[in-house]
């Protein structure tokens, strides 16, 4: 069976990204962010949201490590960050409902929701700038870079909650992830 980690980087929502994964059948653990990747055994990591970049703990070493990534809210920002992307405020701010724009039907990720889906996301930071390697997958009229992928290092990313029940098909991207997980 497959086994899923979500790092905790405190987010108000990290439990619902858990309790999203066990729903689905997957075996998975939440682990502190001060946890390093040498001593988790997974097949995939989540990188929860959070409220701030200054207590994300050991969560970028994971983005090394070979496994398939997937950061929510904060932990797609970390990945920006970490590998040469730059990340900012939002000039929409707190949460909301928001129509998304699926740009590539053939993302790993994000793909089967195209041509669009309704999310929940908070907005009061964002990816500005992609690193080298990412693809833009998704954009909505309040930010540029709603979703993001290098299908090359399996690092993938959105903007938005998947866990949340005010996300329309939250549920289809941690069911993709497995997917990306398991073709490892």
């Amino acid at each position: 069976m497959t086994k899923i980690v979500v790092v905790d980087n405190h987010g108000q929502f990290t439990h619902l990204e858990q309790r999203a994964l066990r729903d689905l059948g997957v075996e998975t653990e939440l682990v502190d962010n001060e946890t390093p990747p040498e001593d988790v055994d997974a097949d995939g990591i989540v990188l929860s949201g959070g409220p701030d970049m200054d207590r994300i703990g050991q969560s970028p070493a994971y983005l090394e490590d070979g496994r398939p990534v997937l950061g929510i809210c904060l932990g797609m920002q970390l990945i920006a960050d970490e590998l040469g992307g730059r990340v900012g405020g939002g000039d929409y701010g707190g949460y909301a409902d928001v129509t998304v724009e699926v740009l590539d039907e053939d993302d790993l990720l994000t793909g089967s929701l195209y041509p669009e889906t309704r999310v929940w996301a908070s907005h009061a930071d964002e990816v500005k700038d992609v690193p080298e390697g990412f693809t833009i997958t998704a954009r909505s009229d309040v930010c540029n870079v709603e979703a993001m992928s290098d299908p090359d290092r399996d690092l993938y990313g959105v903007q938005w909650h998947p866990e949340v029940a005010h996300t329309e098909a939250g549920e289809e991207i941690f069911e993709n992830f497995l997917e990306i997980c398991d073709g490892q």
